[in-house]
């Protein structure tokens, strides 16, 4: 017994002894062998992250009007067992679906929504409706959450909550809504510079690290780790907000009238490729993407660099500077105008022509037979096609936006007739508006191809540096002489009122050079044909033609009325935006003598007050913006209020041509002193003395430098005046000094080209068509009849262009 009783008890101690040496064995185990990997679980359990969101960048015009900034955004939050605890249920819905126009039975939904385990819960986020909204629909809820708790004698919790955030809003709307593209609600960059500059923008997201114990409270031992947010880059763009409300409205004024598939504008300074302004018809607005139907997706694209087109006749303009470059192009040569015979095809002018006329004549008329004895003949195919090279065709721009085609030029030298059609503009030639606005610049500043931008210069906030973007250069296309030849041409298509076809964009007071052109559209029945209801109208040109400030492109895709070509569809949309543009960047206009006619010699006269200051005072801030925007007024907002204090200049004091106003929503006396440099000495002196600032100054001429400092309880500010040169460039030119009796420089000063004066600006318009012209569509034409209409005042502003 005593045997069975030791042999038990030492069976027992022998399981224990093995289980505890497994015990041990495992504890080892896990402290020692696992121990690191345990300690790295258990330090994330109590370890909290929280995200520092980084700001996305502003993006702003060139004068710092913002037009796309984060602005304040809530997010709806539902707690069903609140909800249900007060029985508020109907209410919320019934609420909500006022306020967000949400489905009932979707919020219901959300209100009553269960676990696994078939309990309420205790958050759910109302994202059908309620993800980001906007502040007034957020006060709205505010007062909904008020009303519910004052229902059920709840001071703290009615279920119903607002988290904020913030999303994208674009403050102008729909204006340069193609040049912005948008974000969408999870912060998506989509389209235009907001997608090309994403990485920029969007900047990197910052965090804190601490350690917690299990109700969340932070240990009094962390170890924090603190990564801050690095917040976007600030864009300032080449666009000016003034220029691109001109372009916009003269637009659609022709929108409306012409009813055509698209228009598309683009305006840029010739001499930087700045881009001014760049628009598409149809548009929308940013703010509103999601609300546009699927059938209309199509007015996102920006037609200016992405819709693909024969050029027609504005492509003649490099058939036109090839033979002058080569001493082909004789103005006074005769031709016998009508129709010529090429390959096997006969190549017609308007309907019979007009007899034997002058190369001069037929480039006025926008003969084909010209530019089919001046590309085809002289020139030949290999010199064509390489100044059509050299102009840029065929390749992307470089444009800092996304998406850009590259056009396609494929006629083979080796058949007749496609060089000859090439020569003007048709057949297997496809270009995109900005190739033809950069290379038609490139006529007007001298012979320079530039890369044409739309970004001026990028603010990193988080160091304050400034990067601002260089002028680009391609290549010397042509040289200055050359240039300055085909201007005075190009100047006569539009100067000559009798037989010019771009006489409709004569502007009197301004020399203006361009071009018109119509092509016909490919048939889409796949028959290789054309379509002679269908056409592209355009127009492209600059001014002033002796000294170019700015290049527009008008494009009009299929208006209603086929005999509406480039110079009754387009020319006077480009005639609307620069008579607008020019007086606000500060050119000149020319006073001549006798008859008005471009081609005599002009005398510059001062710019002449035009208009007086609105009144602006006590209006709210966006009411006062749109009032400017109307009037053509460029303005600078001083402060950060809804609503104008104070102005300058005041209420009825008279204007000069592009004199911007200051709008100041807060008290002048405690806002921080605004960046003058560029100023004039009587504009900061007024500004600064409505803000109670006393001001010291040191030379003659603009702002160059201010430092600000205190003396006696008063804010003082010294200013470095130089001449309008050395502001910019640093180097002191005694005759820049000039001013006038106004305090405003010069004629020449004040057609400088100068960031600081807020006047220096590059306009170019440019429309472009779907992208039904394919490539592939161009191939397919290339053995079919080539017809083309044109400008000729004498058929209703046409000129056809067929094979036979």
């Amino acid at each position: 017994m005593n045997k069975r009783i030791r042999l038990r008890t030492l069976l027992m101690g022998g399981c224990i002894a093995l289980l505890f040496v497994v015990l041990v064995l495992r504890i080892f185990w896990l402290q020692i062998v696992q121990g690191s990997s345990w300690h790295e679980r258990a330090v994330e359990n109590w370890t909290q992250n929280s995200v520092i969101k980084a700001a996305r960048g502003t993006i702003t015009d060139r004068n710092g009007n913002e037009m796309a900034i984060d602005a304040p955004a809530y997010n709806v939050a539902l707690n069903p067992q609140i909800i249900d605890k007060y029985g508020i249920k109907d209410e919320i819905v019934s609420g909500l679906h006022e306020i967000l126009g949400t489905d009932e039975a979707e919020i219901e939904k959300q209100a009553t929504s269960k676990n696994d385990q078939g309990e309420l819960r205790t958050w759910r986020e109302l994202n059908t409706g309620g993800h980001l909204i906007a502040q007034d629909k957020a006060d709205q809820v505010n007062a909904l959450i008020t009303k519910l708790k004052q229902q059920i004698d709840q001071k703290y919790d009615a279920g119903l909550y607002l988290t904020e955030s913030s999303k994208r809003y674009y403050p102008q709307n729909e204006l340069a809504s193609h040049v912005l593209g948008y974000t969408d609600k999870e912060g998506k960059a989509v389209a235009g510079i907001e997608a090309y500059y994403d990485e920029q923008l969007k900047g990197s997201d910052g965090k804190i690290q601490y350690q917690h114990d299990r109700q969340g409270d932070k240990l009094p031992d962390s170890d924090d780790v603190y990564t801050p947010a690095q917040n976007g880059d600030n864009l300032k763009l080449t666009i000016d907000q003034t220029i691109q409300y001109y372009t916009e409205q003269a637009m659609k004024k022709q929108y409306a009238e012409l009813k055509p598939k698209s228009i598309t504008a683009i305006v840029a300074d010739p001499n930087t490729m700045n881009i001014l302004a760049m628009a598409n018809m149809p548009t929308f607005d940013p703010n509103k993407y999601n609300e546009v139907p699927a059938d209309q997706y199509s007015d996102f694209m920006n037609l200016g660099i992405k819709g693909i087109y024969e050029p027609g006749s504005t492509f003649k303009i490099v058939t036109l500077t090839g033979a002058v470059k080569e001493n082909l192009f004789n103005a006074d040569a005769t031709y016998q105008s009508g129709s010529i015979r090429v390959g096997g095809w006969t190549l017609h002018d308007s309907h019979t022509g007009w007899g034997a006329i002058t190369y001069l004549s037929g480039l006025k008329r926008s003969s084909n037979v010209a530019f089919v004895k001046l590309g085809y003949e002289m020139l030949g195919a290999e010199r064509l096609r390489k100044y059509i090279d050299a102009f840029g065709f065929g390749v992307k721009t470089g444009v800092d936006l996304p998406g850009e085609a590259s056009g396609a030029i494929n006629f083979n030298p080796n058949i007749k007739v496609e060089v000859a059609t090439a020569a003007y503009g048709h057949g297997k030639v496809q270009v995109t508006p900005l190739q033809q606005l950069a290379a038609v610049s490139a006529v007007a500043n001298g012979g320079k191809l530039l890369t044409p931008h739309l970004v001026q210069s990028i603010t990193n906030p988080n160091t304050g540096v400034t990067t601002d973007t260089p002028v680009h250069e391609v290549r010397q296309v042509i040289d200055s002489a050359t240039a300055a030849k085909v201007r005075s041409y190009l100047e006569q298509v539009v100067s000559d009122q009798e037989i010019g076809t771009g006489r409709q964009a004569y502007i009197e007071g301004y020399r203006v050079a361009g071009k018109t052109g119509t092509a016909i559209k490919v048939k889409t029945d796949g028959s290789g044909g054309y379509d002679k209801n269908k056409q592209v109208s355009s127009f492209i040109g600059f001014a002033p033609a002796n000294d170019p400030k700015i290049a527009v492109i008008v494009v009009v895709d299929e208006p209603a009325d086929p005999l509406y070509g480039g110079g009754k569809a387009a020319a006077p949309i480009f005639k609307e935006i620069v008579s607008q543009a020019l007086p606000y960047m500060g050119v000149a206009k020319v006073a001549e003598d006798g008859a008005t006619t471009q081609k005599k010699t002009a005398k510059v006269q001062p710019v002449q007050v035009a208009y007086t200051a609105p009144t602006l005072t006590g209006k709210g801030l966006d009411e006062a913006k749109k009032k400017l925007l109307a009037g053509g007024i460029a303005y600078t907002v001083v402060g950060s209020g809804t609503k104008i204090v104070k102005q300058y200049p005041a209420a009825g004091a008279p204007l000069v041509s592009g004199q911007s106003i200051y709008l100041m929503t807060e008290d002048p006396t405690k806002m921080a002193i605004p960046d003058l440099k560029g100023e004039s000495l009587r504009d900061a002196m007024q500004l600064l003395n409505l803000m109670k600032v006393q001001v010291t100054t040191v030379g003659t001429g603009y702002v160059a430098e201010q430092v600000e400092s205190e003396g006696n309880g008063r804010r003082i500010v010294t200013l470095t005046l130089k001449s309008a040169k050395a502001t910019v460039t640093g180097v002191d030119d005694p005759e820049e000094n000039a001013t006038g009796s106004d305090g405003k420089p010069t004629d020449d000063t004040a057609n400088s080209n100068t960031d600081t004066s807020n006047k220096e600006s590059d306009d170019s318009s440019s429309s472009s068509t779907s992208t039904d012209d394919s490539s592939s569509s161009t191939t397919e034409k290339s053995n079919s009849a080539t017809t083309q209409k044109e400008d000729n005042p004498e058929t209703s502003e046409e000129e056809e262009a067929s094979t036979n």
